[in-house]
């Protein structure tokens, strides 16, 4: 285990977290032969909380390891910014990541993308349902919350589209996931907060009724699955078609609709280039401060 993750599997134990622990050293039980001798890492992006994370990805990793015969572990890291960093390193073997997080490493680590949801993913702007704020306008000068200052669509497309389509520039408050970007402006915490569609989708109803949305972006191509060029190209395949095949089981569906991914197709470098042209590295904050 390398010294990043070596100083993550020693904040969890330190911290207690039995769930966590356990996702860290998570060996499954395979009914099918797994290549011996080796395992690999898949990096997941903090989108939820720890906890919620976990109860996602753990029983999907364990899914995609049977299918594959391999053995996968689980890593989450405890902030955004480390996982930006560990990124960066090209720490992780698979990874589940903002799609411009792989663009922005792709001339150092060069991720491989494998697949992704065929739904795209846009960016929300939301305020509580009974605010007074009717337009976009509105808003100029007010606080937003936002899961990452480099999340895609809840934070760099998001300020990207208020900057140049309106105008407006807001003071903007991490939030750190979210979960807690949408309880932020439900309690009246913020003004407004940044979000996806999907992850609304993900809240209790409660919060979700408590919310409107105000404005959403344009569309882009969804989170996908990425592999580092180190892992042999059958590999790769193996958990390409594990994937796949999950999505085509009533079970392997339900697993794959926590992520979201209802509806996994293959991925390319070449869905995510566009976004290059978007201006988007104005917004990127170094280290996610």
């Amino acid at each position: 285990m390398n010294a990043f993750f070596d100083r993550v599997f020693r904040r969890f134990c330190r911290r207690g977290r039995g769930l966590a622990l356990t996702a860290c050293l998570l060996v499954p039980a395979l009914p099918v032969p797994v290549e011996a001798g080796t395992s690999y890492t898949l990096g997941v992006v903090p989108q939820f909380e720890q906890r919620k994370l976990f109860a996602i990805w753990k029983p999907v990793v364990d899914e995609l390891s049977r299918r594959a015969g391999l053995e996968i572990r689980l890593v989450v890291t405890l902030t955004v910014p480390e996982f930006e960093s560990a990124l960066e390193k090209g720490s992780f073997d698979f990874v589940y990541a903002n799609p411009y997080h792989i663009l922005r490493v792709s001339d150092s680590q060069g991720y491989i993308p494998l697949v992704r949801d065929r739904e795209p993913l846009r960016g929300i702007l939301v305020v509580r349902r009974d605010s007074p704020v009717k337009s976009v306008e509105e808003l100029a000068g007010k606080t937003l919350a936002v899961p990452s200052p480099n999340a895609l669509g809840a934070s760099l497309l998001l300020r990207a589209d208020l900057d140049h389509l309106y105008g407006v520039h807001m003071s903007m408050v991490n939030a750190r996931t979210h979960s807690s970007v949408y309880l932020n402006v439900l309690n009246g915490l913020t003004d407004a907060g940044g979000g996806v569609q999907k992850t609304l989708a993900e809240q209790d109803a409660g919060i979700r009724d408590g919310l409107r949305i105000l404005y959403t972006t344009r569309a882009m191509p969804s989170h996908p699955v990425a592999a580092h060029p180190r892992i042999k190209p059958d590999v790769r395949e193996r958990v390409r078609k594990a994937v796949l095949e999950m999505s085509a089981t009533p079970a392997g569906r339900a697993l794959l609709d926590e992520i979201p991914m209802l509806s996994p197709v293959n991925a390319f470098l070449e869905d995510y280039l566009v976004m290059r042209k978007w201006g988007l590295d104005t917004y990127w904050v170094d280290d996610g401060k």
